[in-house]
């Protein structure tokens, strides 16, 4: 759970597929990146297939109901407890991790041999094993939020708190893999398309919450797409060269249709290594700005701000420019409210509709 009270020396983490994927990284894993999901579409998804698993971001609230049932022997599932607070992020994504078998996930030495030597361990021991990782706490304290200041006794045990969770198909079945609970959650058969029986789950507990709450976030461990990418454009570059072969083979006055169907084949071809390239140059650009971002993360800003924040005192400015900046935040929460409220009016209206119609 991400709660405030700094308990033990694990910080909290931005719920954000750039820092995820990063994470990934550094545990040395390779093959994967975290991508955002914006709404629970089916075309949202199908575009990033193959997805592995799902990290699910939300408001934590005390004596929640459980749906679905405990897994008591979970011996074919990689369990870990919480033991200390703000690790859910880091053992949500590894519990998607370490349930994954698909060929393009490589775990890496680190959690090979760490997978390896806790299998026998009990939920409570993995648990405590994960945390007591130094380089795992490492590269997730390597995230950590900028402070600007520190101030003592300064936690505040009112304040909400966020929890990360699991949702990861094993063996046909649906299980979500959450710290605080006593075991994994069996939410049922899902087959292959696993992703249409989670939503309506997703769906049920966002909806669970009041009116205004908006406070959710979904990411998709999926497969590189860097890797998936230039996998294809070798392929296509492959039958580019078949291609090739055979037009030099025809004889285009005796073979003039074969000729006319290897031609099209071969322009068909191209434009989808051209596609690829574009979607690469995309990926790596990408790629580009996450690093960008996690070094503006690391660099420290306050000298730069006192200095602005002295500057617009002297000329008289600062009372005046923060007044706005406070009116534009009320405007800007004012209409993600209201956004949500009127998605929320619609789907009901949506389900009376159907309802009528029956």
């Amino acid at each position: 759970m991400a709660d405030d009270d700094g308990a033990g020396n694990w910080c909290l983490i931005d719920s954000d597929p750039r820092i995820f994927t990063e994470l990934i990284k550094g545990f040395g894993v390779t093959g994967v990146q975290v991508e955002e999901l914006w709404s629970l579409e089916k075309e949202e998804f199908e575009k990033l297939k193959p997805i592995h698993g799902l990290v699910f971001l939300f408001k934590w609230r005390p004596g929640e109901e459980t749906v679905g049932s405990l897994v008591q022997d979970s011996r074919q599932i990689y369990f870990a407890k919480q033991v200390i607070n703000n690790a859910c992020a880091t053992q949500a994504v590894l519990s998607v991790l370490l349930n994954c078998n698909h060929k393009d996930v490589q775990l890496g030495e680190m959690l090979y041999k760490f997978k390896e030597f806790s299998a026998d361990f009990d939920p409570t021991m993995r648990g405590l094993s994960l945390s007591n990782m130094d380089i795992i706490r490492q590269v997730h304290n390597s995230f950590a939020r900028q402070q600007m200041f520190e101030f003592e006794n300064s936690s505040n045990k009112s304040e909400e708190a966020f929890h990360f969770v699991a949702y990861v198909p094993i063996n046909g079945r649906l299980y979500e893999l959450d710290g605080l609970k006593d075991g994994p959650i069996d939410l049922g058969k899902c087959g292959e398309d696993w992703i249409t029986a989670v939503k309506p789950i997703l769906e049920s507990r966002m909806t669970s919450y009041a009116t205004g709450e908006i406070r959710f976030n979904l990411m998709a461990v999926v497969s590189d797409h860097k890797m998936k990418l230039e996998a294809d454009l070798e392929k296509l570059q492959s039958n580019l060269s078949d291609l090739e072969g055979k037009l030099s083979k025809l004889d285009t006055k005796k073979d003039t249709e074969a000729y006319l169907k290897l031609k099209n084949e071969y322009a068909t071809v191209e434009l989808k290594m051209n596609e690829a390239n574009h979607q690469l140059r995309v990926e790596e650009e990408k790629r580009l700005r996450y690093k960008i971002e996690h070094a503006k993360r690391d660099h420290n800003y306050l000298p730069m701000i006192v200095q602005l924040l002295k500057c617009l005192a002297k000329d008289g400015r600062l009372v005046e420019l923060t007044e706005k900046a406070e009116q534009r935040q009320k405007a800007v929460t004012a209409a993600a409210l209201e956004r949500r409220k009127r998605k929320l009016d619609s789907g009901k209206e949506s389900s009376d509709d159907k309802d009528s119609g029956k």
